[in-house]
């Protein structure tokens, strides 16, 4: 009798942003009947492109395509490509490649140029030359590699410093983005234990970059990159120093034509797989089976109803929780933990070059930890912003018409007061009240502040030559992408928001229903998100029986060394018993302090990120 093929199981992705996409493509290689339902009329979410006058949808047309050579354009979110290997492993995962699909990525370099308030520059970059000669100009000639002398100990310098950045880089890599956290014992396999401290997690970035500079301009200039994960430096964990790593090591890339080139390339070969995508389609709610235990498709606006035996959301995950399922303690709960910041970018089409900027430049305030409490603490726009200055056209003459420079201006700003209003606190001289704020008045003056110090900075002049402005600020990202309280990049990626406490990828009550994004675990950023997509597609198809197509028959990765010879083999010590009780007694410790309520009682809600039923 011949063997009956069982039903090829279908999947309905809310959101066509880089999770969605590459989770698309990946479930789609597996053999899944795939189709991705977007709100917006184009795809990438925050990883979209803007022109003058809007956005860039999908697919592009050839009218598009000649548009490019006489109008600006922008990315609207994300502008550096970051840990490159985690985006040509996704295309390799797929059976194909960047280039075969028509990405070209560049190196940028310098990284960046770095702008203090009195003016003095400082340059970034990949070449040891450069670091040393920069370092040398702060620091001394021991600021590169500082050895210890007689009875005097100074910081050791530029190359210990990425000696321990490496050290988080690659334990995080091999320990967290490519692992999923399922519950509190997750964090406690032997492979993971025995590296807590060497990650420093219970350290701040600040803390741990002053053990190896000695003066406040390099403290600064290898911390600001906390923003990438919408923290300060005075609160973000040590462990992202990986951050700094991948750029001072791997370098900062950037894809030829925009952002966007990647989701594009993605969507294009989800197509071939045979993708469904339906753009302006956004949803009501997730459809539940009649006891609510199963996620069973979605409906839309209209009443029309999509089913499908699996659902993974790529929509911002608190609103997902508070307004596309039936609302629980646990979904009002994530409306109060700690998200990323807020930001207002400005989009300058320039009527004409400007040379003194590079690709990437930061302008870091002279109250910097000032700065920063304002954003995290009291949740508004700093009096003296650090911000961040993009010029596409620098390295990618497709982003403005001949002569001219597009310009993309970031201004991290605290986030929205909370997600049912428009209130933010507004700027630290204004009253605190609890009306909507004059946005107006508020971007005028953050529109000033900024043209004001590039020209004292760097003597030039961008005003008269703005020919053409498109903004966002945390209502415009709360409006377009549901991001709750505007925060661009999520939840918070504090300890006590990572690992098994961060949103599961898996909803623990709803059978079927999966999550992808920044909000849930790995965390955010374009390149994190990839990784999650992997950990997620990798799960409904271990859920669903099903091969994962991009392993062996050992369930390896592809491309992984199969049986080794014993010359071969490395060998690793596990160390003694006492030193797991050791780190698991101080873990467990700072983890109860963090449980404990205000009436000294026990969150139990914590434990498995919010279910009990977690464990």
């Amino acid at each position: 009798m011949a063997r009956i093929k069982p039903p090829t199981p279908t999947v309905i992705i809310v959101g066509a942003g880089v999770g969605g996409v590459a989770t698309a493509a990946r479930l789609a290689k597996a053999g899944l009947d795939v189709t991705v339902v977007e709100k917006n009329d184009f795809t990438g979410g925050r990883c979209s492109l803007i022109r003058e006058g809007g956005y860039v949808r999908y697919p592009p047309s050839v009218f598009f395509h000649l548009l490019l050579h006489v109008l600006h354009r922008f990315d609207q979110g994300p502008s550096l490509l970051l840990l490159p290997h985690l985006f040509h492993a996704t295309f390799a995962d797929l059976d194909t490649t960047m280039r075969d699909e028509g990405i070209d990525i560049v190196k940028c370099e310098p990284n960046y140029r770095l702008w203090f308030h009195d003016g003095v520059g400082f340059v970034m970059s990949t070449c040891l030359a450069v670091m040393k000669s920069e370092i040398a100009r702060v620091e001394g000639s021991g600021g590169f590699e500082r050895y210890y002398t007689l009875n005097i100990i100074q910081p050791p310098g530029y190359l210990s410093f990425l000696q321990e950045a490496h050290a988080h880089y690659h334990l995080s890599l091999d320990h967290v983005l490519s692992k999923n956290f399922c519950s509190i014992f997750s964090m406690l396999r032997p492979s993971f234990l025995r590296h807590v401290f060497a990650l420093h997690p219970f350290e701040s970035i600040w803390s741990r970059v002053g053990m190896y500079f000695k003066t406040e301009r390099l403290r600064r200039a290898f911390t600001f990159a906390s923003m990438y994960m919408g923290m300060s430096p005075f609160d973000a964990p040590g462990t992202y120093s990986l951050l700094q790593y991948t750029e001072l090591v791997e370098g900062i890339w950037y894809p030829l034509g925009g952002f966007h080139r990647v989701v594009e390339g993605l969507v294009k070969i989800g197509e071939r797989l045979g993708v469904t995508y339906r753009l302006n389609t956004p949803i009501s709610r997730i459809l539940l089976s009649e006891d609510g235990k199963r996620a069973t498709g979605v409906v839309l606006p209209s009443g029309e109803s999509l089913t499908a035996d699996i659902v993974i959301c790529n929509a911002d995950l608190i609103y997902a929780y508070n307004n596309l399922l039936p609302v629980t303690p646990y979904a009002q709960s994530l409306t109060k933990r700690e998200a990323s910041c807020s930001s207002i970018s400005f989009y300058w089409a320039l009527d004409r070059k400007f040379e003194e900027l590079s690709a990437h430049n930061i302008f870091l305030a002279e109250d910097y930890k000032e700065s920063f409490d304002s954003i995290f603490k009291k949740h508004i726009i700093p009096d003296q912003p650090s911000f961040y200055v993009n010029v596409p056209s620098r390295i990618d003459k497709s982003a403005a018409p001949e002569g001219c420079d597009a310009l993309v201006v970031l201004v991290p700003v605290g986030h929205l007061l909370d997600s049912a209003s428009a209130v933010h606190k507004g700027t630290s001289s204004s009253e605190e009240t609890q009306k909507p704020q004059d946005w107006p008045a508020m971007l005028s003056t953050a529109r000033s502040t900024i043209i004001s110090t590039i020209q004292s900075r760097l003597k030039i002049s961008l005003a008269p030559h703005i020919v053409h402005e498109t903004l966002n600020t945390p209502l415009s990202w709360k409006e377009t992408f549901n991001l709750d309280r505007g925060a661009i990049l999520g939840l918070s990626h504090s300890f006590f928001n990572v690992l098994c406490f961060r949103p599961k990828t898996k909803h623990s009550a709803i059978e079927g229903l999966y999550f992808v994004g920044a909000s849930t675990h790995p965390g955010t950023g374009v390149p994190i998100v990839l990784a999650g997509a992997k950990v997620v597609s990798e799960q409904v198809l271990g859920h669903a029986k099903i091969r994962v197509p991009w392993a062996n028959e050992d369930g390896e990765e592809v491309g992984k060394a199969g049986r080794e010879s014993k010359i071969d083999r490395v060998e690793e010590r596990n160390g003694s018993w006492i030193y797991y009780v050791v780190i698991l007694f101080f873990a467990l410790l700072v983890w109860s302090v963090n449980l404990r309520g205000e009436a000294g009682g026990w969150d139990w809600g914590k434990l498995g990120g919010g279910y009990v039923g977690d464990w």
